[in-house]
């Protein structure tokens, strides 16, 4: 019965997509209504809640004093962490993290470390013995498409927001977190035939591969994913980067409108 229903909705979607049409009336380049909120959770040193459409996801900053990494003995540690439990959708199960949960936090995980956007030597407290680890939790509330985008919007907004707790490791004083750039993403899923931003669970459901591109506000490509089965030609990556660079820099001045 799964696959008969799949079957028909992929070929409403192919329908719809052949009228230029989408399933709930948007355009391709067209995204839902995004509500972001940031110092939203008390017991997190920064912190973020996204409202994407009927998407919700919540993401919180903490900070540990730790020993370095032997190769990185400069260097702090960055880790991205992400759960989908039943109380976002049906189709996730309480226990372990699932793979789709894995795949979420490194997605999200690489588009900001790859971005730079953290200097990983000013968490360096004694050279070789202790630095600071940054840990970023996501937890998504409901997941009617496009979680990817919301928890990457989430997530760097709530590092934006955050207070290194230095008087709680006896380091200093408190201080915001040094962040130089907002780096944000831009899925884009196969409908019907053709790519389309910010799919909703139905075409989520019908659609076929995804491509994530990350970018900060100069324009650089950060991390580029691509998900699921499927390949793409080089004039439709050359489209969807055209499109990723103006909806990822207006998602960044979203972002930037949250800061203190």
């Amino acid at each position: 019965m799964v696959e008969i229903v799949s079957n028909l909705l992929r070929q409403e979607l192919a329908n719809l997509a052949a009228a230029d049409k989408r399933i709930d009336g948007r355009g391709r380049w067209e995204s839902r209504d995004i509500l972001l909120e940031t110092d939203c959770l008390y017991n997190a040193e920064g912190s973020a809640k996204v409202t994407w459409g009927d998407t919700i996801v919540y993401a919180g900053v903490k900070f540990e004093v730790r020993a370095p990494w032997p190769d990185r003995p400069t260097q702090g540690s960055l880790m991205c962490g992400a759960e989908l439990r039943p109380v976002a959708a049906l189709k996730y199960e309480a226990g372990p993290p699932s793979p789709e949960s894995i795949e979420l936090g490194r997605v999200v995980d690489r588009g900001i470390r790859e971005s730079g956007c953290i200097d990983m030597d000013s968490l360096c407290i004694i050279p070789g013995e202790k630095v600071l680890g940054v840990m970023i939790d996501i937890h998504v509330l409901s997941d009617q498409g496009n979680v990817f985008d919301a928890s990457a919007l989430a997530a760097i907004a709530a590092l934006k927001t955050a207070i290194v707790p230095a008087e709680r490791f006896d380091i200093g004083e408190d201080y915001p977190l040094q962040v130089q750039k907002t780096p944000t993403m831009c899925t884009f899923t196969r409908v019907g035939g053709r790519y389309v931003i910010d799919a909703n669970v139905e075409e989520e459901t019908g659609g076929e591969e995804r491509v994530h591109i990350t970018l900060a506000e100069e324009g650089h490509l950060h991390s580029l994913q691509k998900g699921l089965k499927g390949t793409l030609t080089p004039a439709e990556f050359a489209e969807i980067l055209e499109v990723a660079q103006n909806r990822c820099a207006e998602l960044a001045e979203l972002v930037k409108s949250k800061e203190a």
